[in-house]
């Protein structure tokens, strides 16, 4: 079984690496672009075949598919940091949405065909009204960001490529995930960061937060990329499905509950940088669809996420004084 991972150097990517290779069954191949830091590196599994390429730029991404021939495709490259797509929504766009379309066309060109798992966002939905609450797949999508219009996009492209050319392609709408790796610019990483942080003294003993009321969805990554696996293997081609906890907590609990784990004594500041502009209250999704079609439940509590987050930047931060 040959398995290609596009956005392998990304945060659910390296997780799902290290999970395929555990299985030992897979031939993995994976599509970064730019540089694989040092730090990202060694997290990869020693055995996956790398190819550097950009999926806006087509003859990249062709020479890297002929190169793997896979039999299954994940789909997880893409800009995914909401307030970046507002600085630069061209990027956004080209990225997600002209990348997918090169890599279909990269298949179409080879005569592949492979399951595919294209990857969407719970931002889809956007605009999430209390009555729409726990949000389900047939809840309308009122996308609040460029991001969230490039992943319907996405989503949406997936599907006339599956009936035209015989693509086997399920979609996924991932709901908030965190866990060890995430990069420090998303909310509870940023937190565990700053707590690794101020108990080894690189800053003073103020952990400071945005918008604290808001309620999102969230799923341990380790059980996100179980998700995926999942449903290349057993999702219906042609479906949506929901991935996500259907339980939510607030980031006020978050920081709550880092400050109970800290080592050292830390003071809580709003700092007005890091609030959010239309943000949506409540977040909440459904995934009795997966669940129906897949069996799959989370199985990592969300006190071990945050817990295992914190000990992984406890980790990292040992790592950059000691370089």
């Amino acid at each position: 079984m040959r398995v290609l991972i596009t956005g392998i150097g990304g945060f659910a990517g390296r997780h799902l690496a290290e999970r395929l290779s555990r299985t030992g069954r897979s031939e993995l191949h994976g599509i970064y672009r730019g540089r694989l830091s040092d730090e990202v590196r060694p997290e990869l599994p020693r055995r996956v075949r790398l190819y550097r390429a950009d999926l806006a730029r087509p003859d990249e991404v062709r020479r890297a598919v002929r190169r793997a021939r896979p039999d299954h495709v994940y789909h997880l490259a893409a800009e995914s940091f909401i307030p970046a797509s507002w600085d630069d929504p061209v990027h956004a766009v080209r990225n997600n949405v002209f990348g997918e379309l090169h890599l279909l066309e990269a298949l179409r060109a080879e005569g592949l065909k492979p399951r595919i798992l294209v990857s969407g966002s719970s931002e889809e939905y956007g605009r999430v009204l209390p009555r729409d609450l726990p949000v389900d797949e047939e809840t309308p999508l009122r996308p609040l960001s460029p991001y969230g219009a490039s992943k319907i996009a996405q989503t949406y492209l997936a599907y006339p490529y599956g009936l035209r050319f015989g693509f086997a392609i399920v979609r996924t709408r991932a709901f908030s995930h965190t866990g060890p790796g995430q990069h420090e610019r998303y909310a509870a990483s940023g937190f565990a960061r700053q707590i690794a942080r101020i108990e080894a003294g690189l800053q003073e003993p103020v952990l400071r937060v945005g918008n604290l009321e808001a309620v999102r969805d969230f799923t341990d990554v380790r059980d996100i990329v179980r998700a995926y696996h999942l449903a290349i293997e057993r999702g219906e081609p042609g479906e949506v499905y929901n991935i996500c906890s259907g339980r939510g907590h607030s980031i006020r609990q978050i920081v709550d509950h880092y400050v109970k784990l800290s080592r050292v004594p830390v003071r809580v500041v709003r700092d007005p940088s890091r609030m959010r502009p239309a943000d949506v209250p409540v977040m909440v999704g459904s995934c009795a669809k997966f669940r129906r079609r897949t069996g799959w439940r989370p199985q990592v509590p969300f006190r071990r996420t945050l817990e295992d987050l914190l000990e992984d930047w406890r980790r990292r931060v040992r790592d950059q004084e000691d370089r």
